[in-house]
Formats: structure tokens, sequence, C-alpha cells
């Protein structure tokens, strides 16, 4: 019987990877569910091999802001279908259950599911179980049961997801933002908000009531909701949340990714510390296909950095879930998640939520390695 060194060897043309340095050609040799070795030129044998000599090599994508679920959520999608099969091994769920219905979440989605998956527990104790907003009335809010399950929860459960925007939220926003730092504070959880349109509440005044820790999503909105002032700037009460650690979340959406307010949020130097998609149920008969590849695409051509597109999905995410050193990486000992991509300059074009379109092209997934295993079929 013939002995291989390793179980699987992916070849790239290039490999980025913060944590090791590397960029550039290169190999990574897996055994098991671990990363063996990253480097220029990995020697020895393997069960398996990949060679992509136009692919570029990153740690499997995570996507902080999306709508996994087997079932019981509006929103859900399949994660091994809509996310593993394209590129994204690590996803966070917003709000998708709530205390009613997180235990069968945990054992279909969390525990069921290829994909690894994480819960921003909705505040709403029926999570996104039916259809209209998820805080209709006062008996979907109870933070004592809420606190409960993030306790009993433990690493399954992130934070708390609390979503006060017109759409999900019939009551007051603001006794629903106060319920949601009880339970944070009793948790010691960050919140992932969405916010209540300006018009019903100024953004200075909700970005004042949140924490350290606490992540913003829908930022790159345009209209009522922006993040960019009529001087054109990013606006002072956001650049002074920055500074008191607050986080933003670039999640794209059905109505969430402008190419106008990115571009001038890029201008000013401000960079989301994460990027993510918001896919659900909505997505899928979307063409083009929409997912986080596509989304970084739009990204790049909006003038942000190569370099800090890949953080933003990678290793800033991984931190943000309490993940380093296991995802985000292709340091030897980190879970062998992995993501090849290739640019394909003759892609659909690149369209905002706006239906603005900018030209480039689109980084498109070759292959996703989650824990060692490879699939291929994209």
């Amino acid at each position: 019987m013939t002995e291989f060194d390793y179980d699987l060897v992916i070849r790239a043309g290039r490999i980025v990877c913060a944590a090791t340095g590397l960029d550039g050609p290169g190999s990574v040799a897996i055994i098991g569910d671990r990363i063996a070795a990253t480097s220029t030129n990995v020697d020895g044998t393997a069960r398996q091999s990949w060679d992509f000599p136009q692919g570029l090599l990153l740690p499997g994508l995570v996507d902080l802001h999306a709508h996994p679920a087997k079932r019981g959520s509006q929103y859900g999608v399949d994660p091994d279908q809509a996310f593993l099969r394209q590129g994204t091994t690590t996803v966070l769920s917003q709000g998708d259950a709530g205390a009613d219905n997180w235990l069968t979440y945990r054992s279909e989605t969390v525990e069921g599911c290829r994909t690894r998956i994480r819960l921003a527990i909705n505040l709403s104790k029926t999570g996104e179980q039916f259809g209209g907003p998820c805080f209709q009335d006062q008996d979907c809010l109870d933070a004592d049961a809420c606190a409960q399950a993030i306790v009993a929860g433990r690493e399954s459960i992130w934070g708390i997801a609390v979503n006060v925007s017109r759409n999900s939220c019939v009551l007051s926003p603001h006794d629903v933002l106060k319920n949601a730092l009880h339970v944070a504070e009793r948790t010691g959880r960050p919140l992932l908000y969405g916010m209540r349109n300006p018009g019903d509440w100024s953004i200075a005044d909700q970005l004042s009531l949140l924490r350290a820790g606490d992540v913003v999503t829908y930022i790159f909105r345009d209209g009522e909701w922006s993040i960019i002032g009529q001087d054109g700037r990013v606006l002072p009460e956001v650049l002074e949340a920055r500074d008191r650690g607050i986080l933003f979340d670039a999640c794209h959406g059905m109505q969430s990714f402008s190419f106008r307010i990115a571009e001038a949020a890029f201008t000013a130097g401000f960079y989301p510390d994460t990027i993510s998609t918001d896919y659900y149920a909505a997505h899928i008969s979307a063409h083009p296909r929409h997912n986080l590849p596509r989304t970084m695409s739009k990204f790049l051509a909006a003038g942000m950095p190569e370099h800090d597109i890949f953080a933003r999905v990678g290793r800033r995410p991984a931190h943000l879930l309490g993940l380093s050193g296991e995802v985000g990486t292709l340091s030897p000992g980190g879970c062998a998640d992995l993501t090849v991509l290739e640019m394909n300059n003759a892609a659909a074009p690149l369209i905002d939520t706006y239906q603005q379109s900018r030209p480039g092209g689109c980084w498109e997934t070759r292959l996703a390695v989650r824990a060692g295993v490879a699939y291929s079929d994209m």
C-alpha cells in the first residue's frame, strides 16, 4: 500500500494569507481537517491534489451577516448549497432563530450542516419563523428567555441580532434596543444591529447607545439612511462611534449596497470592518448569482484595496467570531478551510442595489475546502 505524506495538496498561482505573510505562487498541504504546511513549494506526496495556475487561494471566506437555515426561518437557505459551494465556509446567522426555536436551529443547521454556522440570536423569541416584522407585538420580547438561551448555547451563539428598521420593528425601537442592551450586558455578548430610519430616530442618538464591539450592519445604504452627509463626507457621529470601538459591517443584501456611498467612504479612507452578503431566500433565483466573491468584486470595483477586502472576509470576521487561529488563516495547525477564486473578466456586470453599475471583472469560486473536504462542483 502506498503511503502518502498528505491527504490533499492545493497549488495556486497566488496564495494570500496575512497570518503567514505569503502572497504569491505556492501550495497548501492538508492532513485530515488540519493545514499541515503552507509554502511556495510543498514537498511530498498526496492522495489528492488540485492545481489552479490562474487561481487565488485564500482562507475559507467568512460571511458575518446572512441567513443560513435548513428550515424554521422565512429567510433561510440551505447553508451547504448557498454558501459552502460558493466558497464561504463560515457564516453568522442574523437572527434566523430566537429563544423559542434555537434548539431546533442548533440541531438542524449548526450541527446538521457541513458549513460552520454561528448564530446571532434574535431578540424576538420567535426569530424569523413567521412572515412580517419579527418585532410585531410585545409578546415577542422576552429578555430572560433570550439570555437563558445564550448561556445554554455557549459557543453556538455569538451575540444578539436586533433589527429595528421599519421593515422589522413595529414596536418602539427605543424599547427594543433597550431590551437588547440589557441582554447583552447580562451575557457579555455583542449586538448585530440594524438601525432605525433616521427620520424616526437620529443616527447619532442610536450610535450613542451602542458599545465597543457592537456591530452596525447595512452601512452602505443610500437615501434617507446613509453614513455619508450632504457634504459628501462620512458623518461625524459615525467616525466618533468607530473611535469608541463600534464596528461597521458592509452588508449587501437586496437594498443595502450603493456604489456612490461606498466610493465616498473609501475616498475618505473609511473601510468597513467586515463585508457580508445578507444572502437569503429571495436571492436563490438571482442572476447573476449573489454570493460573497461577487460582493467582494463590487468592493474592488468601488476602489477598496485588494488586501483590505481579503481581511474583511477572512481574519477580521474570524477574530470577531472568536475563531482566530482556527479560521481566516492558512497557518499550519489551523482548520483546513480554503477557497480558490479566479477572476472572470467576462462576467456579468457588477450592479449595486440601486441599479448602478461599474466596470470590472468578477471573482468566481473554483474550489471550496471545509475541514479538509473539497467541493468542486461549482
